[in-house]
């Protein structure tokens, strides 16, 4: 009898604790995503102040979910879509996926989000004021609109003599 008593105490217990076991893996699993993104775009910005010049890191939105990739800038213009697809803007890291780095972790966007349009940063962050950026005309092909989008770009290099 205390043999069955015990062995059923055991299985309640284990019963109560899984659950909770493996929501908290599922949470140290999305908050080392969380850091492990974070250090991504630390790192690209590093590159960006050691090689002097805009470095941006690309997601891509691809049939099985999100890839990201680091480029840096090749004429000095930013980092855009169009340089990149012409050779002009490198890759400096290879392109990754978040799940393959964390099991049963990957991110989105939101559907029915407008495309970002251009290079936007706000204007407290700036030591100089930049003109209005210029929005394009839509194009009438999907593949020329794609060549003239920017990417986001991450980190801008230090100023020398400000």
């Amino acid at each position: 009898m205390e043999l069955v008593f015990a062995t059923g105490m055991a299985v309640t217990m284990s019963a109560v604790a899984v659950p909770q076991y493996l929501a908290a893996i599922d949470d140290f699993r999305a908050a080392g995503a969380t850091r492990y993104i974070s250090a991504r775009l630390q790192r690209a910005r590093m590159e960006a102040v050691v090689r002097s010049t805009e470095v941006a890191m690309q997601f891509t939105e691809t049939k099985d979910g999100y890839r990201y990739a680091v480029y840096r800038d090749g004429n000095r213009n930013g980092v855009l879509m169009r340089d990149i697809l012409d050779g002009i803007d490198r890759r400096i890291a290879s392109v990754e996926r978040l799940p393959d780095q964390f099991t049963g972790v990957d991110f989105g966007a939101i559907p029915g989000l407008p495309a970002v349009a251009f290079d936007w940063e706000p204007a407290a962050s700036r030591a100089f004021p930049r003109p209005a950026p210029r929005l394009r005309a839509p194009s009438t092909s999907a593949v020329d609109a794609a060549r003239n989008t920017p990417c986001a770009s991450l980190a801008k290099p230090a100023r020398r003599g400000c």
